[in-house]
């Protein structure tokens, strides 16, 4: 149980966060007057109770299905899970395949993660920031689906935002989310980003959602997908083991990206 002390102090933490948007381990360890490894343990203590969500060098407030974090905050929430996710996604790719890469934090890792030595690949993504990720890869060429802007996480959405997809029919799609679960499936925050996934699933051979541990057994605003439309999905080694098999129990598989 944690002490008095503890206790006091996580509770001014949760109190700057709600006023601040956001906390930093620097700042709250000189605050209170203790170790940078004691303000880490407060701060994993309260991301075990959900009450907010580390990232790297402090934490930010707890996400719920509801609430949607910018594209820059949302990539450092994690950053290590999302990174391993990403290259065991990217390990799955081969030449001369046509691939939807969805928007999103973890699958930006994936476009960070393709090795220079791909021929002939095509990548076709909703995510502006990734294609200027790619702009240079040597075997790499992208088609950029078009759209209206979405800023918050630099994404291209309805209206308009099909047209392209409509004409595309890709080997692998990896798309990104919010939730997965064994009886609702793959669900997303946003509406009209998930009328995008939607779309990519429809069009791709073989469809796999990227998704770190936090977001397994987990329901959000918008319905993407059932289970029985993915091939895969793929976490990281994190993942809890109940939540796992409940997924492969439903008929999912699942990598652990390590």
């Amino acid at each position: 149980m944690a002490s008095i002390e503890a206790s006091l102090r996580r509770k001014k933490i949760l109190e700057i966060l709600s006023q601040d948007g956001m906390v930093r381990v620097a700042e709250l360890a000189r605050a209170f007057g203790v170790s940078a490894v004691t303000v880490r343990a407060d701060l994993a203590a309260l991301e075990r109770q959900g009450l907010l969500v580390r990232t790297r060098g402090g934490a930010l407030p707890a996400s719920p299905g509801r609430i949607e974090l910018p594209l820059r905050e949302s990539r450092k929430v994690h950053l290590k899970e999302k990174a391993k996710i990403g290259r065991f996604a990217a390990s799955l790719i081969r030449d001369g395949e046509t691939v939807i890469v969805d928007v999103g934090s973890t699958t930006t890792e994936l476009a960070r993660a393709l090795p220079r030595g791909l021929r002939r690949v095509l990548i076709v993504t909703n995510a502006l920031n990734i294609a200027l990720m790619l702009e240079d890869h040597p075997g790499i060429s992208v088609i950029v689906t078009g759209g209206t802007l979405r800023s918050l996480q630099h994404s291209l959405v309805n209206p308009f935002g099909t047209l392209v997809l409509d004409e595309i029919h890709a080997d692998k799609a990896f798309i990104g989310c919010n939730g997965v679960h064994p009886r609702r499936g793959v669900t997303n925050v946003n509406v009209q980003e998930a009328e995008i996934k939607k779309k990519m699933i429809a069009q791709a051979a073989s469809v796999y959602v990227l998704a770190d541990h936090t977001k397994l057994m987990r329901i959000t605003t918008a319905k993407i997908a059932p289970l029985s439309a993915v091939d895969a999905l793929i976490t990281d080694d994190a993942a809890e083991s109940a939540a796992v098999s409940a997924l492969e129990h439903a008929g999912l598989e699942v990598f652990l990206a390590s």
